[in-house]
């Protein structure tokens, strides 16, 4: 694959080095022309299924980037979007042309509609609401239409801010009856009273939402402009802004280089809402969650930076930094008192984002259960810390407990490297073909574990979801073929077969005086089982399908706009575990007790329920419909309390290196804590078990394979 991509790579570069991008187009120096240009290029020359950019390309650029910018259609006039629909069938020539006329018309009109939106709310807010009068609002807002006039618009404003101070006025209603249950000497509060606080904290969520997009930069705007082109290529062709892809890199490495703390703008300051646990912010123990920080100094600079009023993106970059750099924060404390605290940076590790492991009792047997949240690696050099190393030395920790099963949970993990999936699944098998990758235009790439040795060759099963998607599918597929291991989960995972690179845009410029340019993470591949099949759009179908919470929620590869198709190709060349006995039998005894499981059941009602529920677009504005309706909805959500009130008989704990590290660290120990308490509440984890109990495996095989490692 790595040859296949470089090769892509390199003709995508001479290309784009032969047609000369510099900084200079027609009209001069232009950051955005030049964005279009570059990456409108890169699109046709590396996207695996690139498409023609013409009127139709355009009518579909229109019609997403104009909802993109006006979702609840508070902003815009039908005249606006009459006077926009003249670039309708443009977009595509302006690409071709470097032009931006289109973007600067819907931006500017834009930013003047916001303006008058936010006169509008104050005037709407200053007249108290009337709960009895009896109206409805749409929630539809794709089929809303916009407003003709001032009139129209101010209705609508009108109708959404009445909607939001109804919510708020029924919270304090009911929070002033228990008041009232539980102190008789209370003071109540006039319902005029009631529906004045609730319009001040409308009048305060504004105010912030507002405050927001005042942050906003015209760069900011032009981003979603360039998404709304790219993404007509397929649902994961996207554009970093240059912030952007240092967020991208930090989600999939799992570590950044900072203070340690994750940070909030909260009116015009910067407040601290999370210190994460073992950064350097958590080991100087000098500020906490609740502060806030009013200035920022580096140590080489002699006065400090004030960043109240200042994007927080702005914010971010002061405060962060390389390891071993030190910044000196000016924080008003919670009590109120202003302190420096000096803090020394340091590569800060989001542990929520590792695998992590649990050792589980049942009777006589020990288990292991591995969660993995996504297939994390180093972008920069994928020998340091990554998804494979982590697993394989939580199974080694599992397995010096005499771990008699194994569970890998890969429940709502959305993918990554696609080396870390073959290095895991070659943790399971001796050795042979674990995903094929095909670029456009060549012979499918297969990607080998070649490894002979086997981590661990007992049962194995595989938790997955509608969620588990991308990298997830290739080791749940991969495990299924090979009979490796039982899948158990959603009928059918995410559906995402298709492979993304992220490319520097900066690299193929001979001169840039823009500065940073960004990334395009650009879909060049598509993936597929080793039995030739696709898991695009139809992901993997589990051995053992039990419902869950998102059975009848549109939520797939297949749901969103502009997915690439199914398709197949030949097998590779695989031999299927002979490790099992009754693996079939198995199968159909946990089939068998997914469909007596009450619980299960249960599960299956509310997920209907919770369907039923999200189709309902059209809301009352009278209160005692809206009381009403709020307590039919509790009465009918009583029934599925069962849910949340299930206990297992299983019992989880820690492994030994784990208990150490939680004796020391009190987060940890309360992370841990609930994730125990939600495994031993899980039908799925406690199904899990039980196939575990009932795989059988060839001891006879086992004993004779003198490469299974026992580590």
């Amino acid at each position: 694959m790595k040859k296949s991509f470089l090769i892509l790579m390199l003709t995508v570069i001479v290309s784009v080095a032969s047609c000369s991008f510099t900084t200079k187009v027609e009209n001069g120096p232009d950051k955005d022309k030049l964005l279009i240009d570059l990456i409108s290029y890169v699109l046709g020359k590396g996207h695996y299924d690139a498409k023609d950019i013409n009127d139709d390309f355009s009518k579909e650029v229109f019609a997403d980037y104009v909802d993109a910018l006006d979702p609840l259609k508070r902003y815009f006039y039908q005249s606006d979007i009459d006077e926009f629909k003249k670039f309708e069938k443009l977009i595509d020539d302006e690409i071709r042309n470097k032009e931006i006329i289109f973007f600067n018309l819907t931006y500017n009109r834009l930013q003047q509609r916001m303006v008058e939106a936010r006169s509008l709310y104050k005037e709407i807010l200053e007249t108290p609401f009337n709960f009895q009068k009896d109206e409805n609002i749409s929630t539809d807002y794709e089929k809303l239409p916009y407003a003709k006039n001032k009139k129209e618009m101010k209705n609508r404003w009108r109708l959404q801010l009445k909607f939001n101070a109804l919510s708020s006025y029924y919270d304090k209603v009911e929070e002033q009856l228990d008041s009232v249950t539980a102190n008789k000497n209370y003071e109540r509060k006039t319902s005029m009273a009631l529906e004045e606080e609730a319009r001040e904290l409308t009048r305060s969520s504004l105010k912030e939402y507002f405050e927001f997009a005042d942050d906003l930069e015209r760069k900011d705007w032009f981003t979603i402009y360039i998404n709304s082109i790219v993404e007509e290529f397929d649902p994961h062709t996207y554009y970093f802004a240059p912030q952007d892809k240092d967020r991208f890199d930090i989600a999939m490495s799992g570590k950044l280089e900072g203070i340690g703390a994750r940070l909030q703008k909260k009116n015009d300051n910067v407040k601290i809402i999370e210190i994460i646990s073992g950064g350097p912010a958590w080991r100087g123990n000098k500020v906490e969650v609740g502060d806030l920080i009013m200035k920022v100094k580096q140590e080489d600079e002699e006065e400090p930076v004030s960043v109240v009023g200042m994007r927080l993106d702005d914010a971010v970059s002061l405060i962060k930094g390389p390891k071993g750099t030190k910044v000196s924060l000016t924080v008003k404390k919670v009590d109120g008192t202003t302190e420096i605290v000096d803090i020394v940076r340091d590569v800060v590790e989001l542990e929520e984002t590792y695998a992590k492991s649990s050792v589980v009792k049942k009777e006589d047997k020990t288990y292991g259960i591995v969660n993995l949240p996504k297939f994390y690696f180093n972008m920069q050099d994928y020998n340091q810390r990554n998804a494979a190393k982590d697993v394989k030395q939580e199974i080694i920790r599992l397995k010096e407990q005499d771990m008699d099963g194994l569970v890998i949970d890969l429940r709502d993990n959305g993918g990554g490297s696609l080396q870390t999936v073959v290095d895991i699944a070659g943790l399971f098998i001796e050795k042979g073909p674990i995903v094929q990758v095909k670029t456009k235009g060549e012979s499918p790439e297969v990607l080998s574990d070649k490894d002979r040795n086997i981590l661990w060759d007992g049962p194995l099963v595989i938790l997955v979801n509608e969620l588990s998607a991308s990298a997830s599918e290739i080791l749940a597929a991969a495990m299924q073929d090979y009979k490796r291991a039982i899948i158990i989960g959603s009928k059918q995972t995410y559906g995402k077969g298709t492979v993304q690179n992220v490319m520097d845009l900066n690299r193929w410029m001979r001169s840039n005086d823009f500065g940073d340019l960004g990334a395009l993470k650009l879909t060049t591949q598509k993936f597929y089982r080793v039995n030739g099949g696709s898991t695009q759009l139809e992901g993997v179908k589990s051995d053992v399908i039990v419902p869950d919470r998102y059975s009848y929620i549109d939520i797939g590869e297949k749901d969103q706009e502009n997915p690439l198709p199914w398709d197949k190709i030949p097998a590779a060349d695989y031999n299927t575990w002979d490790g099992y006995i009754d693996f079939e039998q198995t199968i159909n005894n946990s089939k068998a007790r997914m469909a007596e499981n009450d619980q299960l059941k249960l599960i299956n009602e509310n997920a209907k329920w919770v369907r039923q529920k999200r189709d309902i677009d059209i809301y009352s504005l009278q209160y005692d419909k809206y009381k009403a309706n709020i307590e039919l909805n509790e009465k009918q959500a009583k029934r599925f309390d069962a849910i949340n009130d299930y206990k297992t008989e299983l019992s989880f704990e820690s492994l030994p290196y784990e208990k150490e590290l939680i004796k020391k660290d009190t987060i940890l120990e309360e992370k841990r804590k609930r994730w125990h308490e939600s495994l031993s509440q899980d039908v799925y984890v406690e199904e899990a078990i039980s196939v575990l109990e009932d795989m059988k495996i060839n001891n006879i095989r086992r004993s004779k394979n003198p490469l299974t490692l026992k580590n």
